[in-house]
């Protein structure tokens, strides 16, 4: 047996089944070569994002338990590994080991490197979505009556361009948000804009259509001004990325194929492997 194959026995091994197969975080969290338990944590948030935002239940695949020592824990589904997998450091051989594996049990053995890219897209997506809202009521307290217009100065600001020009350079189709089409660094990016936009409108007590446009141009300006001058490229020049939508379907996809790998249990039995 080769040293693959032991490791990848060693996960299965790890496997305990109770209603559902599933792995403990903890145990997870060693195999894929991690010490430091504050910086896996980042990991599985990571996942549960991707989770979520892909219309999956989180509760279903991440589930909180307490262990007989009294520490927390997670049962992680075949999925939620998978999930975790894709969200870790790729650097580090063992996650690469396990990536290629789950990947495999899920048909997606070509779209490893580009899975581990864009699964991270996912949560930071729905985290703008949730950010977009509450600068909308932000701006509407403010006095902002037009709120497409406000946002409007914010992509100028940032892009040097509107957003209709930036997504005919782009080639975006109609109907879509340039948004779905962007990389985890420029979804950064943007979600540092609009939370910066929020924040000095409140701060500010800035108040007015005008106004807050002004602010919502110049914080795009200065997030613009700070990626060319930390990473020497502007955000416009940056390479579009899969439709998001295309990820989060894909993603549904490979947890139907997953759980195809595990035994269907009855409900109540006993955990065999505790």
């Amino acid at each position: 047996m080769s040293e693959q194959e032991q490791y990848l026995e060693i996960f299965e091994d790890l496997s305990k089944q109770n209603d559902i197969t599933y792995w403990l975080a903890s145990d997870v969290m060693s195999l894929l070569g991690y010490e430091n338990e504050s910086t896996f944590k980042k990991v599985i948030t990571r996942a549960q994002g991707a989770c979520a935002n892909s219309d999956v239940a989180v509760h279903e695949n991440f589930i909180s338990v307490e262990r007989e020592d009294g520490k927390h824990d997670i049962k992680l589904s075949r999925f939620a590994c998978f999930l975790v997998a894709m969200s870790a450091d790729f650097r580090k051989p063992e996650v690469a080991k396990i990536q290629t594996y789950l990947a495999q049990l899920a048909d997606a053995v070509q779209n490893t490197i580009e899975l581990s890219d864009n699964i991270p897209r996912v949560p930071l997506r729905g985290e703008i979505k949730e950010r977009e809202k509450a600068l909308a009521s932000t701006a509407n307290n403010a006095g902002v009556f037009n709120f497409a217009r406000f946002q409007a100065a914010g992509y100028l600001g940032m892009y040097n361009m509107n957003i209709t020009r930036l997504k005919q350079v782009r080639g975006i189709p109609k109907g879509k948000s340039p948004l779905d089409f962007m990389g985890k660094t420029e979804l950064a990016a943007n979600l540092f804009r609009i939370t910066q936009t929020e924040e000095r409108i409140k701060t500010r007590d800035i108040k007015g259509q005008t106004n807050c446009e002004r602010v919502s141009h110049w914080v795009g300006k200065q997030v613009r001004d700070t990626m060319k001058e930390l990473g020497e490229v502007y955000p416009e020049d940056l390479p579009i990325a899969e439709d998001i939508k295309h990820v989060t379907s894909s993603l549904r996809k490979h947890k139907r194929k997953l759980s195809k790998a595990d035994p269907k249990l009855p409900l109540g039995d006993e955990d065999l492997n505790e």
